[in-house]
């Protein structure tokens, strides 16, 4: 059993934004990608986590994640910010330029250990997060569902809505787990930070 260290979060800092994997740098260490619809609430939750107001840059407009962006928390152990999928408001030729990089760096990129896939706790499990989450099961990759903007709802709603999203993944048969989120109440932090600091021992 690998000895598991609690990370400072706090720590983490910009390394670099690549529009592809062929731009990223080399591939060793261990990095666990934050992947979501464009409103899904990532940034924040990035921000969240590192206590930080403006390390992923947060906009009024969803599907400014253009790009493949890397902070690093401490030597071999990064985030990776992913660009949103999903928004219908972008030009459909980026959308498809997005969704190739996206699918190069959870295919190709050998230091992915973990996968966050945040969602609106309101509409979770859309076609989009099912193929990610089908995707990363394939290949093995360990996989944690944030149920964002969880203080939208009242707490016997998230329940719910908790008990029901687990229950739609039992046919995923892959390693899963479902935690609540709220950027501004800072719930479900504890758990995010565990399963990170979790999978960055196994290096």
């Amino acid at each position: 059993m690998t000895d598991i260290r609690p990370l400072n979060y706090a720590k983490t800092h910009f390394i670099m934004s690549a529009p592809d994997i062929s731009h990223l740098p080399t591939d060793d260490g261990v990095e666990v990608a934050f992947a979501g619809r464009s409103n899904a609430g990532k940034s924040s939750a990035l921000n969240t986590l590192t206590n930080q107001k403006s390390l992923a840059r947060t906009s009024k407009t969803p599907g400014r994640t253009q790009l493949i962006n890397l902070f690093s928390v401490e030597e071999n152990c990064r985030l990776v910010d992913l660009p949103g999928y999903g928004y219908a408001q972008v030009p459909e030729e980026l959308k498809r330029k997005w969704q190739k990089s996206l699918g190069e760096y959870l295919q190709k990129r050998e230091s992915l250990k973990g996968l966050i896939v945040l969602m609106d706790i309101r509409h979770p499990l859309k076609d989009l997060d099912q193929q990610m989450i089908a995707w990363a099961v394939s290949v093995n990759i360990p996989v944690m569902l944030l149920l964002t903007k969880a203080d939208k709802l009242a707490v016997g709603a998230q329940k719910k809505q908790l008990n029901l999203v687990k229950e739609a993944i039992l046919p995923f048969q892959g390693d899963i787990t479902v935690a609540l989120f709220s950027s501004p109440k800072r719930i479900g932090l504890d758990p995010l930070k565990q399963k990170l600091d979790e999978w960055f021992a196994n290096q």
